[in-house]
């Protein structure tokens, strides 16, 4: 058995060459590489965890570790197992200064250092299969993957899922799922990602395997406020499973809070309802169905949401009204735009006669279907301000290149009501913000565009005045109502995409009109 106080001093070696090869490289680097060093903590506690888990276990352990950085799982592992428990390891890394740190450090402990991309590896033979996969996927968003790539990564997770992996999905996921072929049936993986994979539409792969292919024994959500990552803006949960088919009556632990050996709060959920289940986050404190079962009334029912433009240059395409004009643009082409909610104080915007909301920074967006030289012909000065742009290279952009013309913009038409789509919730407060908007201003992607439709939209046709009704109901939404349908990021940020604001209840708000209530079908099984 190694002693403890040799561990110590390697794993404080270790400590220091992390900070050392991450200083070398540029955040934006190893954001692109999704390298996010392993808190010891966190290291510590997945192995003391997977070592309780072991201990009616009769076999040896043959330890994998398929993205092992500089080995902190490795460094917890030998501290957590006594030496005669070892059978192998291996750590896997794609960068070779990571994996050549890695295999000084312990190759004589025992880790065995293979430099290479572990989705394009061999799969060993059945023999030498890890019993136990411990794991912190690199964190690489998809549009950090070629389409090249992304087709091999797909049609290799198909053949463990049966199904396709959807495009938007990053590398952990891939990870998760390749990583069963190298995991011996009864084997164990603990897998510490990213807790967006239970809520967003392109974890449904992952859930899917947690429930069908494995036996799932816990997921433990941090607390959002409580970012694992000190270089990177994520919210982390672990994920626990045994590589085996599981019962039609198994429940899994949820829980949350806390630390994984100490969590704030448990619960146990059955697989039927996990299937259900379109949002995993909140299991564990909604005693009711998520959401998922018979709602009576949603903002979905009552309005069409969608997100505001993406002009694809901001600083090209939205001018200060005075500068617009300044430049002799003509009024066609341009169309009321509102600032970012940094610069919204007010939450009911009022307009002038021009259709510009009443508020200090007023902004025109400039917006047009005609070709080139019909704008030479009626608006040169706006001909020679797309010049400029086509020198500066904004044509060329990823979103402006598909657009013909490069300049016209999406179609948006002034929302009455628009919601905030990102924020952050401190104090019990509503990350989210509705604002009222009475001018003729459209709105970038930053908001969410509320249209009313059906019963609601006749309502207000009727009656223009219950406008101030809804608006006052909307604002009414309560901070847990919006929490518990909307995604969480580290350090407490919350996004809402227009599906999911579509989910937030509206109970109040079909209650104040007198509405007849939308009932909405009882949701399928997702997978």
């Amino acid at each position: 058995m190694t002693p403890r106080r040799d561990i110590e001093r390697l794993e404080s070696i270790r400590i220091r060459l992390q900070e050392e090869l991450d200083g070398s490289r540029t955040a934006a680097e190893r954001n692109r590489l999704g390298q996010f060093a392993t808190p010891r903590v966190l290291a510590r506690d997945m192995l003391r965890y997977a070592r309780l888990l072991w201990r009616a276990r009769p076999d040896h352990v043959r330890f994998l570790d398929p993205a092992v950085g500089t080995g902190s799982f490795f460094s917890a592992l030998v501290e957590a197992f006594p030496g005669a428990a070892l059978e192998s390891a291996v750590g896997i890394e794609v960068d070779c200064q990571y994996a050549e740190t890695a295999r000084s450090l312990w190759a004589g402990l025992g880790l065995q250092v293979v430099t290479g991309d572990f989705t394009a590896l061999p799969v060993p033979s059945t023999e030498s299969l890890a019993n136990l996969v411990v794991a912190n996927p690199p964190y690489v968003r998809h549009h950090h993957l070629s389409p090249a790539r992304k087709r091999e990564l797909k049609a290799l997770s198909a053949e463990v899922l049966g199904a396709q992996m959807n495009g938007l999905a990053g590398l952990y996921c891939y990870f998760i799922l390749l990583a069963h072929r190298w995991l011996a049936q009864g084997g164990i993986g603990v897998w510490l990602i990213p807790s967006e994979f239970m809520d967003v539409n392109y974890g449904s792969a992952v859930k899917r395997y947690l429930t069908d292919k494995v036996t799932l024994i816990r997921v433990h959500r941090f607390d959002p406020r409580d970012v694992q990552f000190e270089d990177a803006l994520v919210s982390s949960s672990i994920v626990v499973f045994r590589k085996a088919p599981p019962r039609e009556n198994h429940k899994a632990l949820f829980s949350s809070g806390g630390s994984l050996l100490s969590p704030g709060r448990r619960v146990r959920i059955s697989l039927t309802r996990l299937r259900c289940e379109r949002r995993w986050s909140n299991l564990d404190t909604d005693s009711g169905g998520g959401g998922s079962a018979d709602a009576v009334a949603n903002l979905a029912s009552l309005f069409t949401i969608r997100r505001g433009i993406a002009t694809g240059a901001n600083s090209f395409f939205i001018l200060k009204r005075d500068q617009a004009e300044r430049l002799g643009i003509d009024r066609c082409f341009l169309k009321p735009v509102l600032p970012s909610p940094r610069h919204m104080h007010d939450t009911i915007i009022d307009s002038d006669e021009d259709g510009y909301p009443l508020i200090e920074k007023q902004l025109a967006l400039i917006d047009s279907g005609l070709p080139e030289h019909e704008i030479k012909m009626v608006c040169p000065p706006l001909y020679e301000y797309l010049q400029s742009g086509k020198q500066a290279g904004i044509r060329d952009s990823y979103l402006i290149a598909k657009r013909t013309p490069w300049y016209e913009q999406e179609k948006r038409p002034p929302a009455p009501f628009l919601c905030t789509y990102m924020g952050r919730s401190t104090g019990g407060r509503n990350p989210f913000r509705f604002i009222w908007n009475r001018s003729k201003a459209t709105a970038t992607n930053v908001y969410l565009l509320l249209y009313p439709k059906g019963d609601l939209a006749a309502a207000l046709s009727r009656d223009p005045t219950l406008a101030k009704a809804v608006f006052e109901a909307l604002q009414g939404i309560t901070a847990e109502e919006f929490l518990g349908q909307c995604r969480v990021y580290g350090g407490g940020l919350h996004k809402a995409e227009p599906a999911e604001l579509g989910r937030v209840p509206a109970t109040r708000l079909v209650n104040t009109l007198g509405l007849d209530p939308p009932r909405q079908p009882r949701q399928p099984a997702l997978f």
